[in-house]
């Protein structure tokens, strides 16, 4: 039960940053659908790849650990990570999507 909350946590953080950078940055918007998936994806990778930046980021491990031992800090930080990478993977897909209606 731990895992699954360790990997919703950062991908509904995720979805949520990607959407609210649609709704916020028309030019970053590819449509509801997009921004939530592109958003989810982009908050499951976070936790990977600021990890391996060497920021303090939380994976789905660290976060299921987190889950279980009600370490909010750890549960911020994933809330943080994963909000951020879905706003930066939906932005970019919002902007490919309106580059190629444009050409």
């Amino acid at each position: 039960m731990e895992m699954i909350l360790g990997l919703l946590i950062p991908a509904l953080s995720g979805a949520a940053g990607g959407n609210i950078i649609g709704k916020v940055a028309g030019a970053l918007n590819g449509g509801g659908m997009m921004n939530t998936v592109l958003g989810a994806v982009g908050g499951l990778g976070a936790g990977s790849i600021l990890g391996s930046l060497g920021m303090d980021a939380t994976g789905g491990a660290e976060a299921a650990e987190a889950v279980s031992n009600f370490d909010i800090g750890t549960l911020v930080s994933g809330i943080a990570g994963g909000g951020a990478g879905g706003a930066a993977l939906g932005g970019i897909g919002g902007i490919v999507k309106n580059m190629m209606s444009k050409g």
